[in-house]
């Protein structure tokens, strides 16, 4: 007999490890990609798809009754194609960028200057940027760009852009 060493959690003491299997696994070809999922994801140079796995991670759509529920934390998987990318931004928590696939261009922004320091990242690279501090990405490379994205939150804010008029209307696509 096998003993499991860490208590489950209260809503999982009575589940059953056949319903556990079927609401902890999802799978990428079941995910269709949402190209709405960010309020700068309608403008060119922005667009981009999120598939989302556990929770809804910046985006907001934290009531998607497709993803795993989010716990502590988030993780998606972004597509951007060459030429786009996203809005200088900051979280309320910190962000991973783990690439998969292709090429990323991450940027950091002072708040006062606007100078921007640039880090390319290539496949198995990643960057954790912290709470607080604006960066953003561009995919200037020739092909697209795959990468996972974590938040260290179950349900985070929605992007704190830093351009006013986007933050503004930072949740007009829910």
């Amino acid at each position: 007999m096998t003993t499991a060493r860490h208590p489950r959690p209260a809503e999982l003491q009575d589940t059953s490890i056949d319903e556990i299997a079927e609401t902890y696994v999802r799978k990428f070809g079941d995910i269709t990609a949402d190209w709405e999922a960010f309020e700068d994801a309608k403008l060119d140079g922005y667009r981009r798809a999120q598939h989302r796995f556990i929770g809804g991670g910046g985006s907001g759509k934290h009531d998607d009754p497709d993803v795993i529920k989010g716990g502590s934390f988030t993780l998606s998987i972004m597509f951007v194609n060459p030429g786009e990318g996203n809005a200088a931004h900051t979280h309320e928590v910190e962000e991973v960028f783990f690439v998969l696939r292709g090429h990323l261009t991450v940027f950091f922004e002072e708040e006062d200057t606007g100078r921007r320091l640039y880090r390319k990242l290539g496949p198995w690279e990643c960057v954790s940027c912290p709470p607080g501090v604006i960066y953003g990405y561009d995919n200037d490379s020739l092909e697209p760009v795959y990468f996972q994205v974590m938040l260290g939150k179950g349900k985070p804010e929605t992007m704190g852009y830093a351009d006013d008029k986007l933050y503004e209307n930072r949740d007009g696509h829910l």
